[in-house]
C-alpha cells in the first residue's frame, strides 16, 4: 500500500511540474500578448502572490472543519485547475481587464499555497523516515524534468505560433493542457491513502504565536535579510519579461532559452551545493548564494548581447540554488518538525509580501520613466545595489550549525530572472531539535 500510494505522489508531482511548466508560467507573456501591457504583464507574476498569500491563511480553519488535510490538498488543486478555463476563454476572445487577469491570478495562488502546509503535513504520515531523503530528491528530479519539458513544449509552440499568426490561439492549447494536468494531478492525490487525516501530536499555533517564534532569536534577523533580499531581487524580477519580449524583441525561442539554462542550472546546482553543504555548513553556504546573486542583475545593464545573457542565465540559476537550499535550512533548523507546517504558512505571507512591495516599487520607477529601455536598465542597476545592501543583515546573522544536505522541493513557479518560487519539502528535512520526535515518527509509520 504505501509502494503504489509513493508512486501516486510522483504521478502528482509530475503532472503538477507540467502545469507549472506550460501554464502560469506564461500568463505574463500572455498579458502582453492580448495588450494589457507592460507594466500589468509585471505585476501579474507578483501582486496575485500577495493576494494568494492572503488567502491560503483560512487553510487551517478550514483543514479543522473538513477534518482532513487530504481532502483541503484536493479540493484546492480542483480549484486550481478550474482558474485555467476563464484564461482559456480569454484566448478565445482575444480580451481580458485588468482586474479579471488578477483575479483569476489571485484564486489560482490562493489555492496553490493553500495545499503547501497541508501537503506537507499529509505527505509526512505517508513517506516512511528511513526512505524519506531519497524518495523525495528521486521526486524532486523527476517533478522538475516535468517543470523543464512542459516549458520548452509550450515555448516551442508559442514560437510556431508568433510564425503562424496564432498566438492566442496556442496560448488556449497551453492553458487546456496545464488544466488537464491539474487534473490529473489531483486524482492522483485522491488515490493516495490518508493514515491520519488530523495527525496525533500536531501542533496548533495561532499565527502570532507563529510569529513571534519567527522574529525572535537569530530566525528574525534571518527573515529580516530574506524580507531585503526578496525586495531588491522582486524590484526588477516581474519585469524581465516584457523587457526581452517588447523591448529586446526577443522570440519566443530566445526567451525560452534563457529561462531554460537557469532553471536547469539550478537542477544540477541543488545536489553539488548540498553536498558542499554537509561539509561547509549552511551558513557558510548562504554567504556564498547571497554574494552570487547580488551581481546578477546588474549584468543585464553591461550588455544585452543574446549569448552574454545566456551566460549570465546559467550563473543565476547555479547560485539561486546555493541561496535557496542555505536560506531554508537555516529558517527551519530551529523549528520543532511538528510545527514547521504552521511555519511554512506564515513564512509564505512574509516571502510573498517581500516580493509584491518590490515589485511595486519597480513597477512605479518603470511607470515614473515611461518604461523606456533606459528605465529598465536603471531599474536592474537599483536592484543590484538593493541585494548588496542586503548583504549588510547578513553580517548581523550569528552563525548557525545545522545538519546540513541536500532536501526535496517543489517549483511552484519559473521566472525569467532565475528567481523561482520552491518550497520545501519539510518532510525531507531532518528534525533537528527534537530526536524524541523522530522516533516517534518512525514508530507511526512503521
Amino acid at each position: 500500500m504505501i509502494r503504489q500510494d509513493l508512486k501516486y505522489s510522483v504521478g502528482d508531482g509530475a503532472a503538477f511540474g507540467l502545469m507549472v511548466g506550460m501554464g502560469e508560467t506564461y500568463l505574463p507573456a500572455f498579458v502582453l500578448a492580448i495588450g494589457l501591457g507592460e507594466l500589468v504583464s509585471g505585476m501579474i507574476g507578483s501582486l496575485p502572490l500577495f493576494l494568494g498569500g492572503i488567502l491560503q491563511l483560512i487553510s487551517p480553519w478550514a483543514i479543522r472543519k473538513i477534518g482532513s488535510h487530504k481532502n483541503w490538498v484536493v479540493a484546492c488543486s480542483l480549484v486550481q485547475a478550474l482558474m485555467f478555463v476563464p484564461l482559456i476563454f480569454a484566448a478565445c476572445r482575444g480580451t481580458l481587464g485588468t482586474f479579471e487577469v488578477v483575479l483569476i491570478a489571485s484564486l489560482y495562488w490562493g489555492t496553490s499555497l493553500a495545499t503547501g502546509p497541508a501537503w506537507n503535513t499529509w505527505i509526512g504520515t505517508l513517506v516512511p523516515v528511513r526512505v524519506r531523503s531519497k524518495y523525495f530528491a528521486s521526486r524532486t528530479r523527476i517533478s522538475q524534468a516535468c517543470v523543464f519539458i512542459g516549458f520548452i513544449a509550450a515555448g516551442l509552440s508559442l514560437q510556431y505560433a508568433s510564425q503562424q499568426n496564432r498566438l492566442l490561439t496556442a496560448f488556449a492549447i497551453l492553458f487546456s493542457v496545464a488544466g488537464i494536468c491539474r487534473l490529473i494531478s489531483s486524482y492522483m492525490l485522491a488515490r493516495q491513502r490518508e493514515p491520519f487525516p488530523i495527525p496525533a501530536g500536531m501542533v496548533r499555533r495561532p499565527i502570532t504565536q507563529t510569529c513571534r517564534d519567527l522574529t525572535e532569536g537569530p530566525g528574525g534577523r534571518l527573515l529580516m535579510f530574506l524580507v531585503a533580499t526578496q525586495a531588491a531581487v522582486q524590484m526588477s524580477g516581474p519585469y524581465f519579461t516584457p523587457f526581452m519580449l517588447n523591448n529586446l524583441k526577443f522570440s519566443y525561442l530566445q526567451f525560452v532559452s534563457l529561462i531554460a539554462v537557469a532553471f536547469l542550472a539550478r537542477i544540477f546546482a541543488l545536489p553539488v551545493w548540498g553536498r558542499l553543504a554537509h561539509r561547509v555548513g549552511a551558513m557558510r553556504l548562504l554567504w556564498i548564494g547571497a554574494l552570487g546573486i547580488a551581481p546578477v542583475s546588474l549584468g543585464w545593464t553591461f550588455s544585452q548581447n543574446y549569448y552574454w545573457l545566456m551566460t549570465i542565465q546559467l550563473y543565476s540559476g547555479a547560485v539561486w540554488a546555493a541561496y535557496e537550499l542555505a536560506f531554508f535550512l537555516l529558517l527551519f533548523e530551529s523549528i520543532p518538525e511538528q510545527q514547521r507546517t504552521g511555519l511554512l504558512t506564515v513564512y509564505n505571507l512574509i516571502n510573498v509580501t517581500a516580493w509584491v512591495c518590490g515589485a511595486l516599487v519597480g513597477g512605479l520607477l518603470l511607470y515614473s520613466m515611461n518604461t523606456s529601455f533606459n528605465a529598465y536598465l536603471i531599474l536592474f542597476a537599483l536592484s543590484g545595489l538593493g541585494r548588496f545592501l542586503a548583504l549588510l543583515l547578513l553580517t548581523r546573522i550569528p552563525h548557525l550549525v545545522v545538519a546540513s544536505s541536500e532536501i526535496g522541493m517543489r517549483t511552484v513557479a519559473v521566472r525569467p530572472n532565475g528567481a523561482n518560487l520552491d518550497a520545501p519539502v519539510l518532510p525531507s528535512m531532518p528534525d533537528q531539535t527534537d530526536e524524541e520526535s523522530v522516533r516517534n515518527e518512525v514508530a507511526l509509520t512503521a
